[in-house]
């Protein structure tokens, strides 16, 4: 027999041993039991916020929609309108939150699927249905386009809203403007109800241009909404540029950089002098009525009220003109007699066979009108169309 250290032989080392082993071994696999016995949660502890919450109504389109989740991650979120049209959003990097990249529509009903899991990997969802606002006010918004029209290289698109408009920034993103030859257009505010868009230096001929209006559920005033969703296309037709100079009385009519013409004409007179500057022609009419009612720097014996002036051509929402004169004629070329306008030689009821009837058949609305050497003041930008005077790096 095999003797064992310490006196102990090799049966009574095996039974204590057992005896040992017998001990922890029980303490185990009752632990093992009992983990068995413990069932594996089956209900996730993420807890899913969706708002608006279901049912919802009359929710603003910007600022409501948003999906949050407690005790766990967003996994995905799918948000559509009545037609089954995805809304676009994101959800955040640690996975907590979802929000829309835009706005939704005014008076549409969405649904929205969130799905997400907690630190054990079980999933769990959420659903919501509502409805956003029907506006009660917009801001009226109307411009000077017609679709489909073709403009001078002078035009500027002017938006004029019937409300202020208190969130602009918010307006602009409602706006854009698609130019043909990659032209950037930018947007200038005249105060909180107009704003006008243009291009750096003039247009080139032939280039198409497409505004984009995505204002109907853009709030640009409190409770107040943009109104329209709408795309109007204009070309740019030939290059034609006019320059008045008010102290020679001539008018230069360059045509796609060739001078086409020189015309005698006149032009404001002293106390009435013309705009210095870029105008722009903003409306043609073959006759028009002026008069100098309301106008407080013409006395009685300056007043006039001339019914049919032929050949007008608006510069100014002031009231300048290029137009035909008949009442003037032995001014033209020779000295300034007008209230401000730029008069060319016409007949009484006009004439197309005369300077004012020639130019007239040639011009464009949104031809540039540049006066020079006039004793008068700069025409300002919001006087008509004239922002052309306005540098790009203001504007």
């Amino acid at each position: 027999m095999r003797r064992i250290r310490g006196g102990l032989t090799a049966g009574a080392l095996v039974l204590a041993t057992a005896a040992c082993s017998a001990g922890g071994g029980g303490g185990s696999d009752q632990a093992a039991a009992k983990m068995a016995a413990s069932p594996k949660p089956t209900v996730s502890a993420a807890r899913i916020d969706i708002e608006p919450k279901a049912g919802a109504t009359d929710v603003k389109p910007s600022g409501a929609l948003k999906v949050s989740v407690a005790s766990g991650k967003l996994s995905k979120v799918t948000v559509t309108d009545k037609d089954g049209k995805a809304v676009d959003g994101a959800i955040s990097a640690d996975g907590a939150s979802w929000v829309p990249k835009a706005g939704l529509a005014v008076s549409s009903q969405y649904k929205v699927t969130a799905l997400a899991s907690d630190a054990n990997g079980i999933a769990t969802q959420a659903e919501s249905t509502f409805g956003t606002l029907t506006p009660e006010k917009d801001a009226g918004p109307h411009d000077n386009i017609d679709d489909g029209s073709t403009y001078g290289v002078g035009m500027i698109v002017s938006l004029n809203f019937k409300k202020a408009v208190k969130d602009r920034d918010a307006a602009l993103k409602g706006i854009s403007i698609e130019a043909s030859d990659g032209s950037v257009v930018k947007g200038h505010w005249f105060g909180d109800d107009r704003v006008d868009f243009r291009p750096e230096k003039f247009w080139k001929p032939g280039t198409k241009v497409t505004v984009h209006y995505r204002l109907k559920s853009v709030e640009v005033s409190p409770d107040v909404y943009g109104g329209v969703d709408s795309d109007q296309t204009f070309t740019i037709g030939r290059d034609q540029q006019t320059t008045v100079d008010a102290r020679k009385d001539t008018m230069t009519v360059v045509r796609d950089g060739q001078t086409v013409d020189t015309i005698p004409i006149t032009a404001g007179k002293p106390g009435f002098d013309s705009w210095n500057g870029t105008m722009v022609i903003e409306e043609k009419a073959e006759r028009t009525r002026m008069s100098s009612q309301g106008l407080s720097n013409v006395s009685a014996a300056e007043s006039y009220d001339l019914s049919d002036v032929p050949h007008a051509m608006r510069l100014t929402d002031s009231g300048t003109y290029v137009h035909g004169n008949s009442w003037a004629v032995g001014a033209m070329g020779s000295y300034n007699a007008s209230h401000g306008c730029i008069g060319l030689q016409d007949a009484r009821y006009g004439s197309d066979g005369s300077d004012a009837g020639k130019y007239f058949r040639s011009a464009l609305v949104g031809d540039p009108v540049t006066v020079v050497n006039s004793k008068g003041a700069e025409v300002a930008a919001d006087n008509g169309l004239s922002g052309w005077n306005t540098d790009w790096k203001n504007w």
